[in-house]
């Protein structure tokens, strides 16, 4: 057996999260969990795919949730500050959604950030996220500023992190103002994570299970969803609220598909504050 290699040092590629790990630390995380007849999603996919076009689950939930948060603007927020903290309230919602990438030859996580998913369609939602799952993170320029963290000296760049993480005007286009996370491709049902934002939800596996309907057990697609909020913000009540409202969204979700409506309502754009670094 050869011996351990100790004391290697951090990959440079990896670098981005533990500056965000460092700037979430603290945070007051505290979690929910529920669980979703997906039945009408994945209805709703059936008939896009019979169009041509994919939905991922991401962006049902991604879709959902945005409108949820646009109507509960106190999660819809960040605070910062030990002493005397601020809230600061977002006016519409960013989402943010990692990715499963490898850069230089080592896997790690990125993160889409998405503007205005309240108003966004779900046309738009799905074409924004094929992009950056299509796209090449050598070279996009969304992950410029990311790039530039893992060639900068680890104090230098560990302060602009941190600095840039205390802009609470800056935050939605460095974290998002919610975001989702998934491992619904592998057999996990679901996990807890920590988004740098007040309201994370974790998206596990869609799995047939028992149900109870009418009285009766059937059998219906069911999908874990996670909200892990951090109790600075926001109490569990609101919090309790939001995951509510997002499952029946899911559970009910009514939509016209691209071909069943061809005009869907274009998305606000937001301007990225200068200097702003991608999130990790």
């Amino acid at each position: 057996m050869s011996p351990a290699r100790t004391g290697a040092r951090v990959a440079a590629q990896r670098r981005h999260t533990l500056y965000f790990l460092d700037q979430v630390r603290s945070f007051a995380p505290v979690h929910l969990d529920t669980e979703v007849d997906m039945s009408a999603v994945l209805a709703h996919r059936a008939r896009a795919a019979a169009q041509g076009w994919k939905y991922s689950h991401s962006s049902y939930v991604l879709h959902t949730a945005a409108r949820v948060l646009a109507r509960h603007p106190d999660a819809n927020a960040a605070v910062t500050g030990g002493l005397r903290p601020r809230i600061t309230r977002y006016p519409t919602a960013v989402g943010k959604l990692t990715l499963d990438r490898t850069l230089d030859g080592h896997r790690i996580v990125l993160a889409a950030i998405l503007p205005a998913l309240d108003t966004a369609a779900l046309d738009d939602i799905q074409e924004k996220i094929d992009h950056y799952r299509d796209g090449d993170p050598h070279t996009m320029p969304e992950f410029a500023a990311v790039r530039a963290l893992h060639r900068a000296p680890w104090p230098a760049a560990l302060l602009r992190f941190r600095r840039a993480a205390r802009n609470l005007a800056a935050r939605p286009f460095i974290t998002g103002t919610f975001a989702v996370t998934s491992l619904g491709h592998r057999p996990v049902d679901g996990f807890h994570s920590m988004g740098g934002t007040t309201v994370t939800l974790g998206i596990g596996q869609v799995a047939d299970r028992p149900v109870a309907r009418a009285g009766s057990v059937t059998v219906a697609p069911v999908m874990r969803l996670n909200l892990s909020f951090d109790h600075r913000v926001i109490d569990g009540a609101e919090a309790a609220d939001v995951l509510a409202e997002i499952r029946t969204g899911l559970e009910n979700f009514r939509t016209p598909t691209r071909e069943e409506d061809e005009t869907p309502a274009a998305p606000r754009t937001e301007e990225v504050p200068a200097g702003a670094p991608e999130s990790p």
